[in-house]
């Protein structure tokens, strides 16, 4: 038992890693828009692993910004709310890992294709909601085009979050497609 829960843990921590050093791709889309590549891995090690795991890995993902210096500091609120508290919430995929492995395993391809886009928009949703708010309180006087800070941060966020999101989801589609097991650890 003990051997197995640090095979998760070892594991959630090479997601961690692995979505640090996919996230480091440039995938910017003018000054404030990006796809977060980092989901990709951490959605699929929370629909395998569960939420407690997927929680844990997302911590790691965040915490890996201040060892490799990609942290942007503006108050030390802002850097907890969107590479603590963010990260972690990037894990709520793993809400639907229970019932991705019981449609799985049951062969109930359109139950697994649903899961998989729900999983995907509550992780980015949840992940991103933590962006918008930290966007409006600290990013706010930085708006651009004399925007109102909740819309600036709500279209800058809200792009990114739903562009992450319909990625990592459409690329998890292929991939259970090809590699359901996967998803199911032994």
């Amino acid at each position: 038992m003990a051997t197995t829960r640090l095979t998760i843990w070892i594991e959630g921590a090479i997601v961690a890693a692995l979505a640090m050093v996919l996230s480091m791709i440039p995938t910017n889309i003018g000054s404030s828009f990006t796809i977060s590549l980092g989901m990709i891995p951490l959605t699929i090690y929370a629909l395998r692993r569960g939420l407690k795991a997927g929680l844990f890995s997302g911590l790691m993902w965040g915490l890996l910004h201040f060892l490799l210096g990609s942290v942007v500091f503006l108050a030390v609120s802002q850097v907890l709310v969107e590479y603590v508290v963010a990260f972690v919430f990037a894990g709520f995929a793993g809400l639907y890992g229970k019932r991705l492995k019981t449609a799985l395993l049951s062969n109930q391809s359109r139950q697994v294709s649903s899961t998989i886009v729900m999983a995907t928009f509550v992780g980015c949703l949840a992940r991103f909601f933590w962006h918008f708010i930290a966007g409006v309180i600290f990013w706010g006087e930085y708006a651009l085009w004399g925007l109102n800070p909740w819309w600036f941060s709500l279209i800058m966020n809200g792009v990114s979050g739903l562009a992450t999101a319909v990625v990592t989801g459409l690329l998890l589609l292929i991939i259970v497609k090809k590699y359901p097991q996967i998803f199911i650890p032994k």
